[in-house]
């Protein structure tokens, strides 16, 4: 796998822009309007900018249309900003995740969650014939940059699109992100979007209060002795 600093990469692209005085155009893939958020206020000065929602993954319709309404409400803010819904189907996800739904977030499931996004990202770009895509999901502490930006280099290459790489997490771009989801009243979710991720996120959340329980527990014990 590519080791390669995405961010550095990303600098130099913006710096050749900077120099030629141009702005291209750019189709950024969104996960969600919390993860967009600064991906949005970084990118959007050199780029112009359509933002493509296309998540499959979130398999429950009223989470899913809870999040597309919020990303929508994002993009208003951003004037320079266009906005594009992809096609909702959460079938084309099982079927890619078929007989990986026990794999631990963030594994070979995940992955083939990325490149069926991806896929359909970079195809958007192509009929839209954009200069750039690119996607939010490596702004996520829990996402592999290096696999995103793998598969997007792969993805656009067999398009004929130009791939803008990226790992938005640095510069404390995830921490910018929260900010500016406290500013903009974003709904912030707690898992990824499928049911196998908020499987994981219940699992999780049950064993912190379990933690927390103990931690109690043991703190009246200690009092009572």
């Amino acid at each position: 796998m590519n080791r390669m600093n995405y961010q550095r990469a990303l600098d130099q692209i913006i710096g050749h822009l900077n120099e030629e005085k141009r702005r291209p155009t750019l189709l950024l893939h969104s996960c969600c309007a919390p993860c967009s958020s600064y991906c949005l206020e970084y990118l959007s000065q050199y780029f112009a900018i359509t933002v493509y929602y296309y998540n499959p993954n979130i398999t429950e319709k009223e989470e899913y249309l809870h999040r597309v309404s919020e990303q929508e409400r994002l993009v208003k803010e951003f004037p320079t900003v266009s906005f594009r819904e992809g096609p909702y189907d959460p079938e084309r996800f099982f079927e890619a995740a078929r007989g990986l739904e026990k794999v631990p977030e963030g594994g070979e499931r995940c992955f083939r969650c990325y490149e069926l996004r991806l896929r359909e990202a970079v195809q958007e770009a192509r009929r839209q014939g954009a200069d750039y895509v690119t996607t939010t999901l490596s702004i996520s502490p829990l996402k592999n940059a290096a696999k995103l930006n793998e598969i997007g280099e792969r993805l656009a290459g067999e398009y004929g699109v130009c791939w803008l790489p990226g790992d938005f997490k640095k510069r404390d771009g995830y921490k910018r992100s929260v900010e500016l989801s406290v500013r903009y009243g974003l709904y912030r979710q707690n898992y990824c979007g499928c049911i196998y991720s908020k499987e994981e996120a219940r699992r999780r959340e049950e064993g912190a209060g379990q933690s927390q329980e103990d931690t109690v527990t043991a703190g009246e014990e200690d009092t009572c002795e």
